[in-house]
């Protein structure tokens, strides 16, 4: 009667040791698995906050090299469709996005912003209103790019006609020429002005009925798919999140 017992035991041990000797599952990609270079496609308001991401992320996986590429939404969009070879692509806007379909099918949207008109320190042209901007030198982003739709849209809900002094590709553009004094205001991001001394910011009425959402997406055929996957995920992170509110961007 007890045969069938000890029988048993041996075979619970033979199946023991071959459960032990069987290799275990490994993830498809760890974080030491990950290398190379990851080239950043962003748009120019995220220059802050991305470079402060790449840094965290490179921490996080010591053998990737983020190489961002900084420039309008629109700029960029234009290369990814030419061939650039982005590995991601942040854009500040949907439309954006939507012009490189076809080699980014699951965008996922992370942040959302802004305008507010930035003006020299000290405001010598005494701008209070989006009304002003027709009366002072203003620039702007150029309508085809995400601030200069943005802006469009903002100055029209409010009645406003501005003839700008000059129309530029990028919001940091823009940003550049109000804060050496060669424009009186012009229309930015919120982010684009937190933590500067050498402009200031009046938020006009009816901003918050103009926001802007910002996706990213990795891209197919990118020439690092697992490190694109995995900065993608660290944005949409805690980490990423808390990074990008920092520098004042709003939550998706």
């Amino acid at each position: 009667m007890r045969r069938p017992l000890r029988l048993a035991g041996v075979f619970a041990v033979a199946a023991l040791l071959a459960a032990c000797a069987s290799p275990s599952p490994q993830p498809a990609a760890s974080a030491d698995q990950l290398g190379g270079t990851l080239e950043v496609y962003a748009a120019a308001s995220l220059q802050r906050s991305f470079d402060e991401i790449a840094t965290a992320f490179e921490a996080a996986h010591p053998g990737v090299t983020v190489a961002p590429v900084y420039d309008g939404s629109s700029t960029l969009a234009t290369q990814i469709g030419e061939g650039a070879p982005a590995d991601v692509f942040a854009s500040a806007d949907e439309k954006n996005m939507s012009k490189v379909a076809a080699q980014a099918p699951d965008p996922r949207i992370f942040a959302a912003n802004t305008l507010v008109i930035a003006v020299p320190a000290g405001n010598p042209g005494g701008v209070k209103t989006l009304a002003d901007l027709s009366r002072v030198t203003t620039v702007l982003c150029a309508p085809e790019v995400p601030c200069g739709a943005a802006s469009q849209t903002l100055l029209s809900n409010a009645g406003v006609t501005v003839s700008p002094a000059s129309s530029e590709q990028n919001v940091t553009a823009v940003l550049t020429k109000v804060a050496a004094g060669e424009a009186d205001a012009g229309l930015v991001y919120a982010t684009d002005v937190v933590g500067r001394d050498d402009v200031e910011k009046i938020v006009p009425d009816g901003a918050d009925a103009v926001v802007n959402r910002y996706p990213i997406a990795a891209l197919s055929g990118a020439p690092n798919p697992d490190a694109a996957a995995a900065f993608v995920a660290f944005v949409l992170s805690e980490d990423g999140q808390r990074i990008l509110a920092d520098a004042g961007f709003r939550a998706p």
